[in-house]
């Protein structure tokens, strides 16, 4: 018995020691992070953003409130929540709901969002930050979505006994939770009550760690992406830039996609249409690309009185049309993965049936994996392999057609994710667990 309180001891004493060590490196960080906004725009969003977090929760949360808080790194992970948002707002109509992003490009695009209540950027993962953030939105149900593992602030929740859950989690043996020294943060992942995995590999990894609270749900982006194709997809300008050529889309790319694919457009024939959506909107950047671009080209934001129909090359310079874009798509590339800034999402063109082919870079997204695996989709490393794909896929419409379907059927075969979680949800709210 002395022994085992010993152990117990060491344990809490390097729990403590741990603690404070993270919360200082988290200073250092900010500290870093505060002086390179004067050199960065998305830094200074970053650190801005962040001034006016309690401001904005007090001003619009009351102390009387309930309220259900989803954290979402950025912007995909917010598109991955967005369907478990939807059900929880019907599920829960007498709870507010708050948002929190850690990345600007999540909350700069969705701060005005209708599926929350408050939007706001979390403040930093310090124990004074994540004590104040938990008691001003005193939430009686936490979702955290996919990546986001903040110590203090489940350590915070844990405190609150608020029921505190992950969905669309992922775990790869190369994570900190499966290293020597993450013992501090596989403590962390064990305040979580419950969470929900895309995978089996996932949940075979958390048994290895002894986390047994797990589901194998899948992506809620199954779900999310699935409901698209039931809406108006329609957009005036791609009807009269398409007219009746086959069109090729490129969404989220950034100069590393752009790099290969400016020789496949410039090759192309004439009765092959481009529309090319950049991950980032930089006006410079856009206008470097444009010129070297041999084929008639336009900008979305130029458009108006012009006759879209004659030009070939449409760049759209602006946010918000890429799902509705891929639509009209005969063939995708989702960009992301020529570089290493990370695949975008592959699914919102797969759910219109439409053949994609990605960059060399993928490993860790099993989505990708799967869908190269059954036949619907491409992986390219230099612009002479896309070329090749590209013209099979344009010359052979039977071809094409069957990748499609593939990537139609991969979509419809993996929905259900969002249901698991709100059976899930409604146990808790039936013991009351949730009030």
């Amino acid at each position: 018995m002395k022994t085992a309180n010993n152990v117990i001891r060491i344990l809490a004493f390097q729990e403590i020691y741990m603690r404070i060590l993270y919360s200082f490196l988290t200073r250092i960080a900010y500290v870093h992070m505060w002086v390179a906004q004067f050199f960065s725009k998305k830094m200074r969003q970053f650190i801005q953003g962040r001034i006016y977090t309690f401001e904005t929760i007090e001003k619009h949360i009351d102390p009387k409130d309930k309220t259900i808080w989803f954290h979402c790194a950025s912007l995909g992970e917010f598109e991955q929540g967005v369907p478990i948002m939807e059900a929880v707002r019907k599920e829960f109509a007498d709870h507010k709901i708050v948002v929190s992003f850690f990345s600007p490009s999540g909350f700069e695009v969705k701060k005005n969002t209708p599926l929350a209540d408050v939007v706001v950027y979390l403040p930093m993962d310090t124990r004074q930050n994540a004590a104040r953030f938990v008691k001003t939105i005193h939430p009686s149900l936490v979702i955290f979505v996919k990546y986001e593992f903040w110590p203090n602030y489940l350590w915070a929740l844990s405190k609150k006994k608020a029921p505190t859950i992950l969905v669309s989690g992922l775990f790869r043996r190369d994570q900190a939770f499966f290293k020597w020294y993450g013992g501090f943060m596989r403590r962390a992942l064990h305040r979580f009550e419950h969470i929900f995995v895309q995978d089996r590999v996932s949940k075979e990894l958390l048994k290895q760690l002894q986390y047994t609270q797990v589901t194998i749900s899948g992506d809620t982006r199954f779900d999310r992406v699935s409901h698209q194709i039931e809406q108006d997809n329609a957009l005036d300008f791609m009807e009269q830039f398409k007219g009746n050529s086959l069109c090729v889309v490129f969404g989220s790319t950034w100069p590393e996609d752009e790099a290969v694919l400016l020789g496949a457009i410039n090759r192309s024939e004439s009765t092959v249409k481009y529309v090319i959506a950049p991950h980032k909107i930089e006006v410079s950047k856009i206008d470097a690309f444009r010129k070297k671009i041999t084929k008639p080209s336009v900008l979305y934001s130029e458009k108006k009185g012009k006759d879209l129909s004659e030009y070939q090359v449409l760049i759209v310079d602006t946010v918000g049309l890429l799902t509705k874009i891929y639509s009209y798509g005969d063939i995708a590339f989702v960009g992301g993965a020529m570089g290493n800034t990370g695949l975008h999402n592959i699914l919102e063109p797969a759910t219109f049936g439409i053949p994609i082919i990605i960059g060399k870079n993928y490993s860790t997204f099993p989505e990708a994996q799967r869908l190269e695996q059954l036949a619907g989709l491409f992986s390219i490393h230099s612009s002479e392999t896309y070329i090749k794909i590209e013209q099979k896929l344009v010359a052979d419409q039977s071809f094409r057609d069957k990748t499609g379907m593939i990537c139609g059927h991969f979509v419809n075969q993996n929905t259900g994710a969002t249901a698991k979680v709100m059976e899930y949800l409604k146990d808790l709210k039936a013991a009351k667990r949730i009030k």
